[in-house]
């Protein structure tokens, strides 16, 4: 479901016109552009016409994070990436090769993890898994 304005304000954001138009431009992503640098807002919004500049990319994406619209990775050696926060848990793929990123969910590792945590006497509140893949080469 997309954010609307109503979503910022509940995030205790002022609706501004570069936030409407970096929240438009993290929805219309697609699948595999859904994990964006905050170069990559940036240069959507220039191929757009949009005069919004990086620090102001910066800025917004880093308040959007504080707010819970948007979640942070930082899959490649601390360059980070921003995708919006729809409230569903998921896991990550990372190509080696390419950088691409593939999402994933499974519920036998869901339930693995959490046993594991109770194994050891704790509970499991939050948890990030990314695994780093490459194609594998034909035989």
């Amino acid at each position: 479901m997309p954010f609307s304005n109503q979503d910022l304000r509940s995030a205790g954001l002022k609706v501004t016109l570069p936030r409407i138009k970096i929240l438009q431009i993290l929805e219309d992503s697609t699948q595999h552009e859904r994990h964006m640098s905050a170069e990559d807002v940036y240069q959507a919004l220039r191929d757009a016409g949009e005069d919004v500049g990086l620090a102001t990319v910066y800025r917004v994406l880093t308040q959007f994070e504080g707010a819970g619209l948007v979640t942070r990775h930082n899959f490649e050696g601390g360059h980070s990436v921003f995708e919006l926060d729809h409230g569903e848990h998921h896991d990550h793929m990372v190509c080696e090769d390419t950088g691409q990123v593939i999402e994933f969910n499974d519920p036998i590792i869901e339930e693995r993890q959490k046993k594991i945590a109770e194994e050891h006497g704790f509970e499991l509140v939050d948890h990030s898994l990314v695994l780093k893949v490459r194609k594998r080469k034909e035989k």
